[in-house]
């Protein structure tokens, strides 16, 4: 079987970049694949696989691991030495899950709870379920490496607080990392669930596409983008925000207000919450986003006529970053993604029409592939690959070839 094909690092490649190697390879890699990819002699292939064996970072491969005396064959990453914790915090609900160190999901919860509650009842919720997926695989809070958090609102990425949310009330710059300290000794993450989905959908459906958008229509409007390979969140984090774009809409006589306070955003007309509020005052009896998506895949003439009316929104909104961006993929997530072809038909022709050819000559519109776990698993990712920088994984192999008990990854500061 020819070896997968993955990009190669510099010459004179460090522990931390050898190890990328094995993440892009699940299936494990041979010493003479590592030579091959990276140009280094067998001596230095042996002393930097050496150091990741011995720091727990690599194992032998299965069929390997059974021999005894030093393995031989293929190696991959010990997905095990740790586990991961994360929430994908929404308006209505929220979705926590328990990862091993490759990202994948072992267990996890749904429960549906209203971010407007406030940080420590939603954050309680969120606590009492990692103790239960805890329990449930058998592991313990020493053994997590990472927390990471998506919330519905604006994030400072640095400082993982929410800032001037519109929708989460009392969250505002609440110390979300402090909450998880008194229990658990390693790194926080908190980021926009955008964010978090647009990562996922890039690293696991679309590796190949570096320049990403998601767009997710659910109880509000966000979008996410990913640029070069990584989520761009902007100077101050507030990168993205399709969703309060004020628009015009000819045949409405007032706009209507939204719910961040300004009248006419896009969010007020096209999101879940504003075609429920629509429907309502037109006599339907709905309460949730998901009534009105059963309503509109019900074929209501009001529900669709809403529906379609929200995608020509959402479409020219969309169709001005498609100009400013240039993805290559758009990835459509949330409830009213679920909606047939009601949203997906009327976002094409304008985002097609209204944007360059050069721009959409080549550009996917699709159905997020991941949704409703691209939260879950995009904040997988992004814990991963904090924990296996360089400058920690080379840490973790210097105390382990020194004979010394080295840290967690976890308590590893960049």
């Amino acid at each position: 079987m020819d070896a997968p094909s993955l990009p190669s690092p510099r010459l004179g490649a460090s522990s931390g970049e050898i190890l990328s190697l094995f993440r892009d390879a699940p299936d494990g890699l041979t010493k003479a694949d590592v030579m091959r990819h990276t140009g280094l002699s067998r001596t230095t292939v042996n002393q930097r696989l050496d150091g990741l064996l011995a720091a727990g970072l690599l194992m032998p491969a299965e069929e390997e691991a059974r021999t005894r005396g030093r393995p031989a064959g293929q190696f991959v990453v010990n997905r095990d030495r740790g586990v991961l914790l994360v929430a994908d915090i929404g308006a209505t609900g929220l979705r926590t899950a328990l990862c091993d160190l490759a990202g994948e999901v072992r267990a996890e919860r749904e429960v549906r709870a209203e971010v407007t509650a406030g940080p420590q009842a939603v954050l309680t919720i969120v606590d009492d379920l990692f103790t239960e997926i805890l329990s449930a695989v058998r592991r313990k809070p020493d053994e997590v490496l990472g927390i990471g958090l998506d919330v519905p609102g604006p994030v400072d990425f640095e400082t993982g607080r929410v800032v001037s949310p519109p929708i989460m009330t009392g969250w505002d710059r609440y110390d979300i990392p402090g909450w998880f300290r008194s229990r658990f000794d390693c790194p926080v993450l908190v980021d926009k669930d955008v964010n978090a989905m647009a990562y996922g959908e890039q690293r696991l459906r679309y590796p190949d596409v570096p320049h990403l958008l998601m767009l997710k229509i659910g109880t509000g409007v966000g979008t996410g983008l990913v640029a070069s390979g990584k989520v761009h969140r902007g100077a101050d984090g507030a990168a993205g925000d399709v969703g309060h774009i004020q628009v015009t809409v000819g045949d409405v006589a007032e706009p209507p207000i939204c719910r961040c306070g300004n009248a006419g955003c896009v969010e007020a007309y096209a999101g879940g919450w504003a075609i429920v509020r629509d429907l309502r005052e037109a006599g339907r009896d709905v309460s949730t986003v998901d009534d009105a998506v059963r309503l509109i895949r019900s074929g209501d003439l009001v529900a669709v006529r809403l529906a379609r009316r929200a995608a020509r929104i959402l479409g020219g909104a969309i169709a001005d970053t498609v100009n400013l961006f240039n993805p290559r993929v758009i990835a459509i997530g949330g409830q009213l993604a679920h909606t047939d072809e009601q949203l997906f038909a009327g976002i094409r022709e304008i985002v097609y029409r209204r944007s360059l050819p050069l721009a959409t000559r080549n550009l996917q519109i699709v159905r997020s592939d991941l949704d409703p776990h691209a939260g879950v698993l995009g904040l997988a990712q992004l814990l991963v690959d904090g924990i296996y920088t360089p400058a920690r994984v080379q840490q973790l192999v210097e105390g382990a070839v020194a004979g010394c008990h080295t840290p967690e990854i976890s308590r590893l500061k960049a």
